[in-house]
Formats: structure tokens, sequence, C-alpha cells
């Protein structure tokens, strides 16, 4: 194998110059593009286990200022070909290696792996009648308005998740959306049939402030560098998350950095002191969808974004057009809006079978 090798006791992440390690500065660059936390730590795990896939082989760790295009192209081949992950799973590890070598390494690479193919999927897509049944299974209160929100304004699992106290307005009829996909903004409906169940809401949402600022905590964490312009922002109400946790929790980005137990490579973090009310976790709602989705009998595989789905097809088979609806979905490009139009009942998908004229 081409590049410079290290001793097995030496940390292949450290960088010589700064006298910090590699993986803190992808966390630092990753912070100051304001990438989401996820999007942090999995770029850290594919970087860190590109260096450990060539220190199990060669027995020795390979610093990433001496490895070679072949390096990079040998693991992709190996993620598509040993590991056979999906196409997207290949394109978020290349990322991730675009970052440590172009942005850290300052260091170009010219990329002849084999790309995982990215197969061409239709939406699962539920009916009216279908998503009328799958909320009827979901017990009134928190969960049944997230989920309602996934179809009632088309919105994204964590999107929905992450909507502040502020971000709604009743007087207009619609949400903000803040930093959405992309880091975007926009502007979706809010279904006038929700507005009970989230004035309710809100003020369950107060009450449960108020008891965290008794408590001395009632932060939420704010994006940004809004926590350190305005230091007070984070305990006030219009911040807080329409649907917080049911518990406190620490801060889950880290601030400072420490090695794993075996010195090989950086590790997560500790977190910071401060106690904070986070939103629900996104696996929570999931959970509640199956279970509505088995006492309603839906014979498909209905994930939150089938919500979605719905929503956008729904739009289009009552006549909206492709481009509001690419709007309110918040797509970059209108293409990637058209792929509702291959499971709507109307246009070409909507046309009528031969055989129901032979009989």
């Amino acid at each position: 194998m081409r590049g410079g090798l290290l001793s097995n006791s030496e940390d292949p992440s450290e960088n010589a110059h700064s006298g910090s390690t590699i993986l803190q500065q992808v966390r630092r660059l990753l912070r100051a593009r304001h990438m989401s936390i996820r999007t942090e730590n999995a770029y850290v795990k594919w970087i860190r286990d590109f260096l450990r896939y060539h220190r199990d082989r060669s027995g020795n760790w390979i610093h990433p200022e001496n490895m070679q295009d072949d390096h990079i192209n040998d693991y992709l081949c190996y993620l598509a070909v040993e590991r056979n992950v999906a196409a997207s799973t290949q394109n978020q590890a290349l990322s991730a290696l675009l970052i440590l070598f172009r942005d850290i390494i300052k260091r170009d690479f010219k990329l002849e792996a084999i790309r995982a193919k990215k197969p061409v999927r239709l939406p699962v897509v539920l009916s009216k009648d279908e998503v009328k049944r799958l909320l009827l299974a979901v017990p009134r209160g928190p969960y049944h308005s997230i989920i309602s929100l996934l179809y009632g304004s088309g919105l994204r699992t964590i999107e929905a998740l992450r909507v502040r106290i502020k971000d709604l307005d009743f007087d207009r009829q619609q949400i903000l959306i803040r930093d959405g996909k992309g880091e975007k903004d926009r502007i979706v409906p809010l279904p006038q049939f929700l507005n009970s169940a989230l004035l309710r809401q809100k003020e369950s949402v107060r009450i449960l402030h108020e008891m965290d600022l008794e408590n001395g905590a009632g932060w939420v964490w704010l994006p940004y560098a809004l926590g350190k312009k305005y230091p007070d922002s984070g305990r006030q109400f219009q911040w807080q998350y329409l649907f917080p946790a049911a518990n406190l929790s620490r801060d889950p980005r880290p601030t400072e950095a420490r090695q794993e137990p075996d010195g090989a490579l950086e590790g997560d973090p500790p977190s910071t002191c401060q106690l904070r009310r986070h939103h629900l976790h996104s696996s929570s709602i999931q959970n509640a969808i199956q279970r509505a989705v088995k006492k309603a009998m839906i014979d498909k595989k209905v994930s939150g974004h089938s919500l979605r789905h719905s929503f956008a097809t729904h739009l289009l088979e009552d006549g909206k057009d492709i481009r509001t609806i690419q709007e309110l979905l918040g797509h970059n490009d209108v293409s990637t809006t058209m792929i509702y139009t291959h499971v709507s009942t109307v246009g070409a998908t909507g046309t009528r079978s031969p055989l129901d004229d032979l009989f």
C-alpha cells in the first residue's frame, strides 16, 4: 500500500501542524457551516471508518496526508462491492471524504471508484381514505398533531419536531419552517383542523416551561450563535419547541475533545453542563405511525415520509400546479417534485385500463 506508515501507537488523525486531531478539525468546519449534529456525527463516523479500514489491512496507521487516490477509491469500492451499501450511503461516505481531503488536507483527488447504483423507486402514497383511517388510529395528543402535520403541511418528520412556538401563525394559518433541508426557510399551510389541538399543545408547553424555569432549567437549543448574542433567549417561551421531550437532557453537541480509551481515534467529546428541553425523538413518531398502520389494517410500507408524499400527490390530483407543490415541499429542482406525476391518479397514471371496458 502506498503512503507513509505510522506505528500502531501513533494516532493518524493527529495534525502535526496545529496539534489538533483531524476529526476535531472536521467537527469545527461542519459547525462553521452550520451542519446539523446528525450530519456531523455521520461524517465523523465515515472518516473514522475510513482510517480504520486502512489500518486493519496494513497493520499500521496511515496519516491522511500520506494517502493517495488509491486509498480513497479502494475504500469506496469496498463499500459498494463488499458491504453492498446503497448509493445514498456511499455518497454520504464520499461527501465525508471530500470534507477530509479537500477542506482539511487541502488536496483534491481523482474519483475512479465503482459507484453503487441508485435504484429508481416510486414513493409509497396513501389514498385519502387510508390517511383518514391512519389518523383515526392515532390517539389524540402530540403524536396525533405531529403525524397530522406530516400530511396536512407536507413536513419532513424532523421539520415537524423542530417547530417552535414562534413559528406558528394562527392569524395567517401558516407555519414558518426554519432551516429546512439545505438550510432553507419556507412557509407551509397550517391546517385549520389542527388549530384547537395546537393551541392546547401550546398551553401545555407554557405550563411545562414555567415548571422548568422554577427548577432552574428552561433552556432550549438555539441555532447558530444566537445563544451567545442573546444569552437569555434560550429561556424565552417563544423559542421553546412545540413538541418537547418528556425529560430534560444535556446538550448533545460536544464542546471539547477527548481521546477514546484505546487512544487510537478521537471519540465524541463530553457534553456541556447545561440542561435543556429538547424536542421529541423521531423514532417515537415512527413507532406511533407503525402502531396506527397496524391498527388501521393498511397493507403498505408506511413511514413518516409516506405522509409527505401523500400530501404532494393529493395536491397534484386536486389540480395544484407543480411549481406550487415544489415550493411547499422545499425542493431545489422541480424535477424532484415531478416524481409525483408517476403515482398520481391523474395524467398518464390515471389512464383507465382497457380491461374495464370489456365487461
